[in-house]
């Protein structure tokens, strides 16, 4: 195996790359408030529209399946550029979060929230693409797990104010009083600037959505895409489901479920801003080991334990790997593709075919479910991840320390495959 290239001295982050830093992390901020709040708002939606299990998993994997369509923007980082794409997402993940707020009926509910998971998946993205290409290799992996982990504040946020706003107002006011501050990201994101990568790279202004297959990296995307697969049939279920299981199953009142998963958001957030820097220090692979044994630990003990105290043991571990799990997946995806592909790349391995395990399992789950309850239904789908880091084990190579352009490299990466 080839081993790792000598480090440089480090060079302090330019004056812009660090407003870029914070405005990457607040952006993905708002990306971890949106998947907490559905999560948090689920037992007063079934209550509001008489949902039972299995319709609630049907909303779920309705909404999600906005996570699929989020290729049309993704797929057009790489013809209009990064910087255009993010000022879209942004923009309409705005207007139709506050939507949301406004639904009717349970249907208009599930098609705003569709709507805003396109554009929520859209920004999510693509900040991850110009993260990796605007930091240094040494620092690459210590950004995208800041950035990635400002979405578990995001959680913490969401968490903390949903059962206050709840009592006060409605379900409804969750989603209303995030537009505010998305509005001045859109205002704030004048500021930007186009990648260097990107500019360099005299990408083709028009591609076929299948031209990546036609490639060498064809393989590389299909790897990716079944590692995906398999990771979100357990991670984008594990939280989106428990508290409507700590509620009816176990039988815990909605504060104290609350407070579990405050804590468990609390507790974890400070461990997931330094999962990118381990990465850079053991490597991907070894980390990758860490993070999902965190997974299934975690997930396996927020579904059995019916202690308190071993709950809020359990959540932390679970939002913990929950959270570097999709961090050490958007480096790794990020980190072996070229500039004139990374967008494609992204689209096809996580948008398109890995989130078919995100947008199918919770229709499946959600039918076991119907009879069998969520725990035991959730305690099974940790077989999933575990075989998602078997896969990664073997097909992809280490990463750590190496620049773009080696990484990208499909001879690169065989040689340090074996």
């Amino acid at each position: 195996m080839t081993a790792a290239p000598a480090r440089a001295p480090r060079e302090p982050l330019t004056p812009y790359q660090r407003r870029l830093f914070g405005f990457l992390g607040v952006a993905t901020f708002f990306e971890g408030y949106d998947f907490f709040a559905l999560t948090q708002v689920l037992p007063s939606i079934r209550t509001a529209f008489a949902l039972d299990r299995a319709q609630a998993g049907y909303l779920v994997g309705a909404i999600n399946l906005g996570t699929l369509l989020a290729y049309l923007l993704v797929s057009r980082a790489d013809r209009w550029g990064r910087k255009r794409v993010l000022s879209v997402t942004i923009l309409g993940y705005a207007l139709f979060t506050f939507l949301s707020g406004l639904a009717p009926n349970v249907w208009i509910f599930g098609a705003f929230q569709l709507v805003a998971r396109v554009f929520l998946i859209g920004e999510w993205a693509t900040s991850m693409v110009i993260a990796a290409e605007e930091f240094p290799a040494e620092r690459r992996g210590m950004v995208l797990g800041v950035i990635s982990a400002t979405s578990s504040l995001g959680a913490v946020i969401c968490a903390g104010i949903v059962p206050m706003v709840t009592k006060l107002a409605s379900w409804r006011a969750v989603y209303l009083v995030g537009v505010v501050p998305l509005l001045l990201m859109a205002w704030a994101r004048r500021d930007l600037r186009e990648t260097q990568r990107f500019e360099a790279s005299h990408a083709e202004p028009r591609r076929p959505l299948l031209a990546i297959f036609g490639t060498p990296y064809r393989r590389r995307v299909l790897e990716l895409a079944a590692i995906w697969f398999f990771t979100y049939v357990c991670t984008q279920n594990a939280v989106t489901f428990w508290k409507d299981y700590a509620l009816h199953e176990l039988g815990l009142a909605d504060s104290a479920a609350a407070l579990v998963v405050t804590l468990g958001a609390v507790v974890s957030m400070p461990l997931v801003f330094f999962a990118g820097k381990l990465f850079d220090v053991i490597g991907r692979k070894p980390g990758a080991v860490f993070v999902y044994a965190t997974v299934l630990t975690g997930v396996l003990g927020v579904y059995f334990f019916e202690s308190h105290v071993l709950l809020t043991v359990a959540m932390i571990l679970a939002m913990f790997g929950l959270s570097a799990v999709l961090t050490l997946l958007n480096t790794v995806t990020t980190e072996l593709f070229p500039t004139e592909l990374r967008g494609d790349a992204f689209v096809w391995s996580n948008n398109l075919l890995g989130r078919i395990g995100y947008v199918a399992s919770p229709f499946v789950l959600g039918e076991l479910a119907r009879d069998r309850g969520w725990g035991p239904v959730l305690r099974g789908s940790v077989v999933f991840p575990a075989l998602a880091l078997v896969l990664l084990l073997i097909w992809l190579p280490e990463t750590r320390g190496r620049e773009l352009e080696q990484t990208a490299t499909v001879e690169e990466a065989e040689a340090t495959r074996g």
